[in-house]
């Protein structure tokens, strides 16, 4: 029977260094146990002047979306990315940019336009209450 060798000393740190390196990428992609905020209910968002025409506004903190058409239509939409569920914190015009991998949508129809993401994002309820955007979660 032969003994199995020790581990060199370059081996053991370089696995030590390595580790910490390894969490970080599982961070990076936003895998928690509780995931990211979603709502469940109706949301106020904030004052429906802050959506411009052929415009869009994102709201990080509830990960939702709204977009206004030039006649005035508004969109909303879920702002978590559907390919490794990181929340999309960055909003270029109407061009969403996830921070994970780079995925991004348009804003305005929740479609992809560029991968690795290849679902777009989930569609919205959003409606004016006494001037203040509120969404929710469509049934």
């Amino acid at each position: 029977m032969s003994a199995r060798p020790a581990a060199s000393r370059r081996t053991v740190l370089r696995g030590a260094a390595l580790t910490p390196v390894a969490a970080l990428g599982l961070t990076a992609c936003g895998r928690t146990e509780e995931g990211p905020a979603r709502l469940t209910g109706p949301t106020e968002l904030g004052p429906e002047s802050e959506v411009a025409e052929n415009g869009a506004k994102l709201y990080r903190d509830h990960n939702v979306v709204v977009s206004r058409s030039a006649d005035g239509t508004l969109k909303a939409y879920d702002t978590v990315c559907t390919h490794a569920g990181c929340p999309v914190n960055k909003l270029e015009g109407t061009r969403l940019i996830c921070p994970c991998h780079g995925s991004e949508f348009d804003a305005t129809t929740g479609k992809v336009l560029r991968e690795p993401a290849v679902a777009p994002l989930k569609a919205m309820a959003v409606e004016v209450r006494n001037g203040t955007l509120v969404a929710k979660p469509q049934t």
